[in-house]
């Protein structure tokens, strides 16, 4: 009652307006239970500590990583999670507790956007950093250059060397390369050479149907510009004419005329008598030297016996020697020599070839 008494003396004393509230406060208002002190000292222990844990979190997310090397490489496999990720990424020379970084990702939602790939880290990165890199995929990038004029084996020897490549296709043979990539008919010239970046680690798979993609999709846009009257039945002839104007091109002025020729001769039934597709026929047999006998060894590539276009293509065309198969100059020639210094002398006749011939090549022991 004197609780009561004092707090209507108090308000009564206030000269706040008209009346007064008067309650009684229940004595244990100021002095709680003990399972309420409990209860408040645990709230307050468990706020403190929630502060702590965010710091010491905090702390950690923004403090560089000490690396074992600047830059450092690492790879994340396919399938990992974000704990089995923590522990490649420390065994491979970042010095952080791999249950820290895990309890990162977590805390921020992160454990199931981690993405396989290859990486880089550079020194001053943090455990933040790392996760945000991580998450975005930023993986670190190789390339490959894949050569006009190649063939397709050389093509599965150079990705075979590239030390950043995943090779899936090793002990396949081309048959069943192609049947990899869903694709009918021989691998030769089926590819666009190019400059190809690629996450490390990647499948020669994927860079195959990647430079597969490309030379259909080129080969169909330049076969809708072609000329008209050309004496191809279908783009697969056409690339195979581009890879011989690629294999027999020295300088890239005299491409068009290079196409302008075979496809005068084409279109008069004459044989092509092109040297490239019979060492393309000789494969691992040519020696560096073409033998009057290889000239007159019957094969299906070789052009000297045989009208037409050879079966497949011989190599790897660029795009400069498709555009110039299915847009040549029109020229009356029939016949090119080399120079010797990587430029072609064309000729309409037989005869001006002969005199061509004999300028060129008989004068210098050819």
């Amino acid at each position: 009652r004197k609780s009561c008494q004092l707090l209507e003396s108090m308000v009564s004393s206030s000269g706040c307006g008209v009346g007064y509230y008067s309650f009684c406060a229940s004595p244990h208002f100021f002095n709680p239970p003990p399972i309420m002190r409990w209860l408040l000292r645990l709230l307050g222990l468990s706020f403190a500590a929630a502060l702590g844990f965010l710091g010491w979190m905090g702390y950690f997310a923004t403090q560089p990583l000490a690396l074992q090397a600047s830059p450092l490489d690492f790879t994340v496999k396919a399938g990992s999670t974000l704990r089995s990720a923590s522990r490649q990424i420390e065994e491979a020379g970042v010095a952080m507790p791999a249950w820290q970084f895990t309890l990162l990702g977590r805390a921020l939602g992160k454990a199931a956007e981690i993405k396989a790939g290859s990486y880089q880290l550079a020194e001053g990165v943090t455990p933040l950093k790392l996760l945000e890199k991580l998450t975005r995929g930023d993986v670190t990038q190789a390339e490959i250059v894949l050569l006009e004029g190649w063939t397709f084996r050389q093509m599965r020897a150079a990705l075979d060397a590239h030390a950043h490549v995943r090779h899936d296709t090793a002990g396949l043979t081309e048959r069943q390369i192609m049947e990899k990539l869903g694709v009918e008919g021989a691998a030769e010239g089926r590819f666009f050479p190019d400059t190809y970046l690629f996450a490390k680690g990647s499948s020669d798979l994927e860079v195959l149907k990647r430079s597969y993609r490309q030379m259909e999709k080129l080969l169909l846009t330049e076969w809708g510009r072609r000329q008209a009257n050309l004496p191809y039945a279908s783009p697969y002839e056409a690339l195979i004419m581009a890879s011989i104007v690629e294999k027999e091109t020295g300088q890239s002025q005299d491409r068009a005329q290079i196409a302008s020729v075979f496809i005068n001769r084409l279109k008069k039934c004459m044989l092509l008598q092109t040297d490239p597709t019979v060492i393309y026929g000789l494969g691992e047999r040519f020696d560096g030297n073409l033998r009057k006998r290889d000239l007159q060894a019957d094969g299906p590539y070789n052009t000297y016996t045989r009208t037409g276009l050879p079966p497949t293509p011989i190599a790897m065309p660029g795009l400069a020697s498709i555009q110039a198969t299915l847009n040549p100059v029109r020229t009356d020639a029939y016949y090119f020599v080399a120079r010797g210094d990587g430029s072609s002398q064309f000729s309409r006749t037989l005869e001006e070839h002969n005199r061509a011939v004999a300028k060129y090549q008989l004068k210098k022991g050819n």
